[in-house]
């Protein structure tokens, strides 16, 4: 009965799901995906940032923009695990958020730390190797994030979409790098450890797959 248990459970939730419904979903994914940022503005106006605010903000943004990539790297696995078709539906929001966690992480950096310097970011970028994979990670996600609209589908054809924005498993392990170089400096180790096995778990099943289809 409890090995049947969780197979029962997946089995009440339809594959796919009537509009109000799924509309429902689709609101309550965007509240939960704006929680962050509006802690982030209630700590702010409460003082509760710590000693070290920027960092605090700059940190923060830069951690959900990571989580935001793992929800929208496991969206495929799950929907596979589950047949829910209405999953994919998700994953276009899933990876806007991501985006949009990204640039504000950038933001954060660019004017809260350097206050807009153009050359102190720029040294920054040539000189400090987890600002420049970061960098590079938010540059890549640029093409995604603007060929997200239905138009931009069918202008560039299913096939070439899909090819684009595969880039996201070359994104995910550069933004792993970004986050591990950061923690180097301080030798901790323990949150980019964790976030490295989610998303080489999530890689690696897309890589048995393909394997399998061979």
């Amino acid at each position: 009965m409890a090995a049947s248990g969780p197979k029962q459970w997946l089995a009440r939730v339809p594959a796919a799901l009537p509009s109000k419904q799924f509309a429902r979903l689709r609101a309550a994914m965007f509240m939960l995906a704006v929680l962050p940022l509006a802690r982030l503005i209630y700590l702010g106006f409460a003082d509760g940032l710590g000693a070290n605010p920027v960092e605090f903000v700059a940190r923060s943004l830069g951690t959900w923009a990571l989580v935001m990539l793992c929800v929208t790297l496991s969206i495929t696995p799950l929907r596979s695990v589950t047949h829910w078709a209405w999953l994919a539906r998700l994953r276009r929001m899933a990876g806007l958020f991501c985006f949009f966690y990204a640039c504000l992480h950038l933001l954060a950096y660019a004017v809260l730390d350097h206050w807009l310097d153009v050359a102190a970011i720029l040294s920054d970028v040539i000189k400090r190797p987890f600002i420049t994979a970061g960098f590079g990670a938010f540059v890549l996600l640029l093409p995604l994030a603007a060929t997200s609209t239905n138009a931009m589908v069918k202008r560039l054809g299913g096939r070439n979409w899909q090819r684009l924005h595969r880039l996201i498993y070359v994104i995910a392990p550069i933004a792993i790098l970004h986050f591990w170089w950061h923690k180097a400096g301080k030798n901790d180790f323990a949150e980019p450890t964790v976030y490295a096995l989610i998303v080489g778990a999530l890689l690696g099943v897309r890589v048995v797959r393909w394997w399998s289809a061979r």
